[in-house]
């Protein structure tokens, strides 16, 4: 169940970052759904090995680079995803830094939820 719960808030975050962002463009509910699990899905066997590969570039960048590659794998999804479309690397990295505040700010609240 707790998955269920999961998928489902991640496809609301992305359909609500997509309002947000006018670069960003989601047909409905479902393929927010579709593609917060491709999202999930490419993040956890796509971006570890492009961080490995990329990772002397990153330390020269102090970490700068990562927002590329997070960058890199929103638009993957865009590629695999019908019915999700960015337009272009300043919407995907901009895109990706929303979800990543709004993953932040849903986790705070969950911690502190459960704390009391």
């Amino acid at each position: 169940m707790r998955l269920v719960i999961s998928i489902l808030l991640n496809g609301l975050m992305v359909f609500l970052a997509s309002k947000l962002l006018s670069g960003v463009t989601v047909d409905g509910y479902m393929a927010a759904v579709i593609a917060g699990c491709v999202l999930g899905l490419v993040n956890f066997f796509v971006k570890p090995v492009i961080t490995l590969i990329t990772l002397p570039l990153t330390v020269i960048t102090l970490g700068i680079f990562m927002l590329f590659v997070n960058g890199a794998m929103v638009l993957l999804a865009d590629y695999l995803v019908g019915g999700f479309d960015v337009d272009g690397w300043g919407w995907a990295i901009l895109f990706s830094l929303v979800l990543t505040l709004m993953n932040t700010l849903l986790s705070r609240y969950t911690i502190s939820k459960k704390e009391k």
